[in-house]
């Protein structure tokens, strides 16, 4: 059983108040918090690093779901979960041996993740599904915050169910992009199970009554 799980992406949060804004979103039922990681190559934006992840760690009991849009991932694997992160995801796009990070990651304890940009094939990823413990389908073009839903994702995340139950195999199907509790329905019908959603939360005045609304939505 796959079970729904919400996951405030930390881009869109208040980073002055950092702490307050992490255990807002943890008493409001988030499962886990979702960390994007950029390197103004891979993607043009910079962000945070292993070092502001310790620290995020130290503020939380929830599980770090770390988004690699970088382009050598590997660099960074270990730090990161050196750091705390549960779930690392790295893109297709940016390696010819994604297997040998799938055993990295797993190595040292953490969960393996492939991230598909929206114009990205699932053809891409086909061969690579049974070592995988979570496919993270962009539904907005990675780098930015606050963007639109890309709506061809939906038909992305049904086709990777399909293969899923053809293949029976477990992975988690995650979407990341402009989620919010009016659309979040959607990719959950579609067969997605982990939503991450930044400004859909940290934009709103209650972070609570969001949060259940989407829950609501997704159950």
């Amino acid at each position: 059983m796959l079970y729904p799980k919400i996951a405030p992406s930390l881009l869109s949060c208040d980073f002055a108040k950092l702490k307050e804004e992490i255990k807002a979103v943890e008493n409001a039922g988030a499962h886990l918090l979702h960390l994007d990681v950029m390197d103004g190559h891979f993607v043009p934006n910079l962000t945070i690093g292993p070092f502001i992840a310790e620290a995020i760690r130290r503020c939380t009991k929830l599980p770090l779901d770390v988004h690699l849009m970088i382009e050598e991932p590997e660099k960074y694997i270990e730090p990161f979960i050196k750091a705390g992160a549960n779930m690392i995801s790295f893109h297709q796009e940016v390696t010819q041996a994604p297997q040998k990070l799938f055993d990295l990651i797993r190595r040292q304890g953490a969960k393996a993740g492939l991230a598909l940009n929206p114009d990205t094939p699932l053809e891409k990823i086909k061969n690579f599904l049974s070592q995988l413990d979570f496919v993270l389908v962009m539904s907005v073009h990675p780098g930015f915050g606050g963007q639109k839903f890309i709506k061809t994702s939906v038909s992305k995340i049904q086709e990777l169910k399909k293969w899923r139950e053809a293949q029976a195999l477990s992975f988690e199907i995650e979407v990341d992009g402009g989620i919010k509790a009016e659309n979040i329905d959607q990719v959950a019908k579609a067969g997605a199970n982990i939503f991450v959603s930044g400004s859909g939360i940290f934009k709103t005045s209650d972070y609570q009554k969001t949060i259940s609304q989407m829950k609501t939505k997704i159950q």
